[in-house]
């Protein structure tokens, strides 16, 4: 039981560090247009992304979708770090590298949900 406490935590955590910076997304934020302009995204790919992470922060919340909300979340939080690794760097714009570092928690909290509901994952089976 107290571990079902945890991952609700961790699920919540998720969710809201992916909607929280929706907001940056959808008013065209200038930092979140420079990080977009810099990897050849902005606008499209900046307000799909935030539509995505929309969708997976509710995806996370929902219990019959959890497995789905971590596994968008996986591929999305992947793609930032990907994009921080190989076009911005750690640290983007001064901020310490808050925003890599952001990526890299979500990213492990979201692998470790994904984890504890792989039972739940249609074509792996309730093994």
């Amino acid at each position: 039981m107290k571990s079902k406490k945890i991952i609700l935590v961790l699920r919540i955590i998720v969710a809201v560090i992916l909607i929280q910076t929706l907001r940056f997304k959808f008013t065209a934020h200038p930092d979140s247009v420079y990080i977009f302009e810099s990897v050849g995204l902005e606008p499209y790919g900046r307000i799909g992304i935030g539509i995505l992470e929309l969708i997976a922060g509710i995806l996370l919340l929902v219990p019959k979708t959890i497995w789905i909300g971590a596994l968008l979340t996986l591929g999305l939080i992947g793609g930032a770090i990907m994009m921080h690794l190989t076009k911005l760097g750690i640290e983007v714009k001064e901020d310490g590298g808050v925003l890599f570092f952001t990526a890299i928690t979500t990213f492990i909290l979201s692998a470790i949900i994904l984890y504890t509901h792989r039972r739940n994952i249609p074509f792996l089976g309730k093994n």
